[in-house]
């Protein structure tokens, strides 16, 4: 689907989420500005976009904490603006900061989020021993929060956002600031999750837990510019030709590329460059930008034409934007 496709319908009461129209304003400044999308019930939803580009204010209006300027948005079927009481008791939320309390212990954070959400002492022990485990935290309860490493207190703030068994789990960039073993590790708890039927509404700036989602939608500048499956995108908003470089002078390479004629866009991609190509490139490109960054002085230089990574569709998305 479009991202226009929505626009001008109803909300979708059967998706678990289904927003239409949705505008925040701070002031002069337009954080979100007009998006529609829909979550199917559970899936894996990945709302990806750099750092500013309105995915936090867009959690905070569907989790009911903050008022939009204009628009609707359903949650699990209810009006999240007008009636925000009506679902919060079924969905989860875990927050950037974890939202722990650092000088209480394990169990104690247990303890707290399940009277937030009011737990029963039978429903507290079952859900207590299910986040134990889920999370291996078992033989920790009693360490206080802030002695644990970032990637325990990660565990424990997804303990606490699903101590109530809700049918939404939103996650605002769970992955921040821990290490790659930690991170696919933390995925492998998602997907547990998922498979549970929960549904999962992630915001990431990582492109490359992209690919661990059922459907995808970019926002830059407050405003939606892909939607739709991972392949799909790849497949469909990136016709050019990416080619991936290996250079010793990286930082040289990278700035001659940025002025190369029929070079759209080149960027770093890990420790590699990726060059997008112009439309309408033929004959034998690899041959031609390597015989051309040889003759500039980049002797080393050794290309080989890629599949679009899910990064190289984002930035040459973000650079049609720009331009537009």
């Amino acid at each position: 689907m479009t991202i226009n496709d929505l626009a001008g319908t109803p909300p979708n009461p059967e998706a678990a989420i289904s927003v239409r129209g949705l505008v925040k304003r701070f002031g002069t400044f337009t954080a979100v500005d007009g998006i529609d999308f829909d979550v199917p019930r559970g899936q894996i939803f990945g709302f990806l976009g750099p750092n500013g580009s309105g995915k936090t204010t867009t959690i905070r209006m569907l989790t009911g904490t903050s008022g939009p300027n204009a628009g609707q948005a359903l949650v699990l079927g209810e009006d999240v603006i007008n009636h925000p009481e009506r679902v919060k008791q079924r969905f989860g939320y875990m927050s950037q900061k974890f939202a722990l309390f650092e000088d209480m212990t394990v169990e104690e954070n247990l303890r707290f989020y399940a009277g937030v959400y009011d737990l029963s002492a039978e429903q507290f022990a079952k859900q207590r021993a299910y986040v134990l485990d889920m999370a291996d935290l078992r033989g920790r309860e009693n360490e206080l929060t802030a002695n644990l490493s970032v990637g325990w207190r990660q565990r424990l703030a997804l303990g606490t956002a699903t101590i109530h068994e809700p049918e939404l789990l939103f996650l605002d960039e769970p992955t921040g600031g821990v290490d790659p073993v930690a991170r696919r590790q933390f995925w492998d708890l998602l997907y547990d999750l998922a498979r549970r039927g929960v549904t999962l509404f992630v915001t990431t700036h990582y492109m490359d837990e992209a690919s661990h989602c059922n459907q995808l939608a970019f926002i830059y500048r407050g405003r939606l510019i892909a939607e739709g499956v991972p392949h799909d995108i790849r497949r469909d908003l990136i016709a050019e030709q990416v080619l991936e470089v290996s250079v010793r002078d990286v930082d040289g390479a990278l700035a001659w590329l940025e002025q190369a004629p029929g070079v759209e866009e080149a960027y770093l991609s890990g420790a590699r460059l990726h060059a997008v190509i112009e439309p309408g490139a033929s004959g034998d490109v690899v041959g031609d930008y390597t015989a051309r960054l040889r003759t500039a002085g980049f002797a080393d230089a050794s290309l080989v034409a890629v599949e679009p990574t899910l990064e190289d569709v984002f930035v040459n998305l973000v650079a049609r934007a720009q331009e537009s």
